[in-house]
Formats: C-alpha cells, structure tokens, sequence
C-alpha cells in the first residue's frame, strides 16, 4: 500500500517553533530597572557644587596681625598627592639637565686607521685600526652623548602638583601670608624678623615685582630663596620648611590655579 507523501523539514519546523513573544508579553528585567530608577533619581537631586572658602591670617614681618584673607579650598586645602608631587618633582629635575655629557666614540678618536699588523703569520688576533674600543686611547662603546633630558608633562598635572604643594604646607601649618614684602636692605634685621616668624628655612613669593631691597637684604640669608609669583614651583616649595606668600600672590595663586 502506498504511503502519504510526507511534508518538508522546513515546514515541520514551523510548526513545531513557538511564536516569539510579543511586546505585551515580555517580562522585563526588573531589578535593573529599578537601579535605573534609583540613579536616575539621584542624580536629579544632585546640585551644582559650589567653591568653598577658607581664612588665613595676614601677618606682617614683625609677626602682628594684620587681619585675614579668603582664599578657595580647591587650591588651599585638597587632599596632597604624593604621585603628582613626585612627577612634577622629577620633570623639573630632568629639565634643569645641561645633558653635555659626552666621550668621544671610535670614529673622534685621534688615532690612525692603519692596520696595525699584517693579518696572518704572527700568532695574533686580527686587528684592523687602533682606535677600536678594545684598546687603550681607543673610542668609547655606547657612551653619553649629548641630549636633553626634559620630557612632557601635561599642564592639568602640573597645576594639580602645585595645588597639593600648597595644600600640604596649608595642612601643616607652614603656610604664612604677609601683608607686605618691604625691607630696608639690612640683612641682619630681616634675618631676625623671619626668626620671629619661625621661618629661619623658607621660601618667600612676592607680587609681580618684587622690592629691590628685600630682595638684597635676602640673598644673603642661608636658606632662604626669593621668588616673584610667576616663578613659584613645586621643587622650590617642598626644599623649603616655610611657605610664605605675600597677599598679592596668594591672590594670583587663587585665580591662576582654581
């Protein structure tokens, strides 16, 4: 007897497929969403930070008061980071490099170039000119040349180095603002004003200009160095026990770094 034609495999498997669910039917991953929900909520109730102040007492260089100033907590008083201090650190190291360094290689060397001997019958190593490295007066292998040491250094580093160098003198006390930067030109009275200040090691920055006779009266005091604003760097700030800062540059400090 003959038997019914059998239907196609293809058609088989559509009839055994189940229909895919639709949009009504599918359940949705409700954990996720509820996390979604949650962040979503928050950061909508997230407002703007606002820049935060901080006071610091204005001395003046016979150690009185001289009132205070306000100055942002986003240069002042971050938390200091040992990582960027020590990039910025080495960075201004590697620049100050001369990187004259140099010998002379086998082809400076004043030697002659002749064979020193004829190349078989005496038992010796071959041997072509005398200025090769193996021999005395001879040029030097893989020696120093001269290059510059200084790499790059992206400037959001830099200005975060210098925010923390601030901050850390901040925190430890050792930050001093003077009202004025002004001496007679006498060594030995400026070196007993900072002595009041407790600032026998310190490093001082003055405004854009700095008064030519403090500066005189300076340079002859043991360890202590005189920067205008322009020329602070975080090198100079942790080589030194005192930051002093007169009020025209912790201001410019202020709008140059926050």
């Amino acid at each position: 007897m003959r038997q019914p034609p059998q239907p196609p495999l293809r058609m088989l498997h559509q009839q055994t497929r189940q229909p895919r669910p639709t949009s009504q039917h599918r359940t949705p991953h409700q954990p996720k969403i509820q996390l979604l929900k949650h962040l979503l909520k928050h950061l909508l109730m997230l407002k703007p930070r606002r820049n935060s102040k901080m006071k610091l007492n204005v001395k003046t260089l016979d150690n009185k008061a001289a009132g205070d100033i306000t100055v942002d907590d986003t240069v002042f008083a971050v938390a200091p980071r040992a990582d960027l201090l020590a990039r910025v650190v080495k960075w201004q190291l590697a620049k100050r490099r001369a990187g004259s360094h140099k010998v002379k290689s086998r082809s400076e060397v004043a030697r002659t170039t002749a064979k020193m001997f004829r190349q078989k019958g005496t038992g010796r190593a071959r041997h072509g000119a005398a200025s090769v490295v193996q021999f005395r007066g001879g040029g030097v292998v893989h020696g120093p040349v001269v290059r510059d040491h200084g790499h790059a250094l992206p400037k959001k580093v830099r200005r975060a180095g210098l925010r923390s160098a601030l901050s850390s003198k901040a925190s430890e006390g050792k930050l001093i603002v003077l009202d004025k930067l002004v001496s007679k030109g006498k060594t030995a009275a400026l070196r007993a004003q900072l002595s009041k200040l407790g600032a026998e090691n310190a490093l001082i920055i003055g405004g854009e200009e700095l008064d030519a006779g403090f500066v005189n009266a300076a340079s002859n005091i043991p360890l202590v160095d005189v920067l205008p604003q322009q020329g602070i760097n975080v090198y100079d700030i942790l080589r030194r026990d005192v930051l002093i800062l007169s009020k025209d540059a912790a201001a410019h400090l202020e709008e140059r770094l926050k």
